[in-house]
């Protein structure tokens, strides 16, 4: 399992285009569970309602957390993602 943290960068946060951007990263590796985590509430990284949900704005601090046999590549494209303000 590996986990970081994040601080959300892009002026929408983590709202339709960064959200659709980061559930496409994770759909690229299957078998890998994802998960993000804004204060108390984690949810599925594989699903853009559950993602929109956290509410994320630009600012906040995420975690993500991944576990599987591709978590660390997982890992390494959602820090891209994230770190490259969700340039896509």
């Amino acid at each position: 399992m590996v986990e970081r943290t994040f601080t959300l960068t892009h002026a929408a946060g983590l709202h339709a285009r960064p959200a659709a951007l980061l559930v496409q990263t994770v759909q690229r590796f299957p078998g890998t569970e994802v998960l993000v985590r804004k204060g108390d509430r984690e949810v599925s990284a594989r699903s853009l309602l559950s993602v929109l949900s956290l509410g994320a704005s630009q600012g906040d601090t995420i975690t993500v957390r991944c576990e599987g046999p591709q978590e660390e590549e997982a890992m390494a494209a959602i820090a891209r993602l994230v770190e490259g303000g969700f340039d896509g």
